[in-house]
């Protein structure tokens, strides 16, 4: 479906990065070393490295694979793309912050199993930047799958990373733009979470 959907000169989701991204990336310490989660076309993966970091990225998805390392050629940057869907990825390496923006084809049952691998992918003291969206989402029709159990809620987050450090998590409508796949009044939902240092 994702080969189809990114066979064309577009880029599905545009070539800027998630508001989200570009609002929180700040936070992020200098030259850290991220992982970008089923990072499709590139957008965000290649603005992070163009904040200098050392950004390695997977995607399921050959055709979005090559968008993105064309993406990354044009600006000038480097990014380590390697292509593993998000099941037989290998969440033994530990990153400084883990990035996971629109992720939400998974059911809540593979759900859980990632969003605990996450917590290991992370090293102790690193951050997680995850952002998607709210069931209401699929009234809007902006973007996202049909699936209201795709979605988080500020709830869903708490249970799963509430022992983290959170240092943001919320829930809002916000007017966006990202390409042809998501436009419109979108239902959003942020998390940013710190690993604890001793864990």
């Amino acid at each position: 479906m994702w080969d189809e959907r990114y066979a064309t000169d577009e880029y599905l989701f545009g070539t800027e990065p998630a508001a989200f991204l570009a609002t929180h990336a700040p936070s992020l310490p200098a030259a850290s070393r991220l992982l970008c989660v089923a990072d499709g076309e590139g957008r965000n993966s290649v603005y992070l490295a163009e904040q200098g970091h050392d950004v390695l990225a997977f995607d399921a998805s050959p055709v979005g694979l090559d968008k993105a390392r064309g993406l990354a050629g044009a600006r000038g940057v480097s990014v380590d793309y390697r292509l593993s869907g998000i099941e037989e990825w290998d969440w033994s390496q530990t990153h400084d912050a883990l990035v996971a923006i629109f992720i939400q084809f998974m059911d809540p049952d593979l759900r859980a199993h990632i969003f605990n691998e996450f917590r290991r992918a992370v090293r102790p003291g690193g951050l997680l930047l995850l952002h998607g969206y709210a069931p209401r989402q699929v009234e809007y029709g902006t973007g996202g799958p049909p699936q209201a159990d795709n979605m988080y809620t500020e709830e869903l987050l708490q249970a799963h990373f509430g022992d983290w450090e959170i240092l943001r998590l919320a829930d809002y409508d916000a007017e966006i733009s990202e390409g042809r796949g998501h436009s419109g009044r979108s239902a959003l939902v942020d998390l940013v979470a710190r690993r604890p240092a001793e864990s």
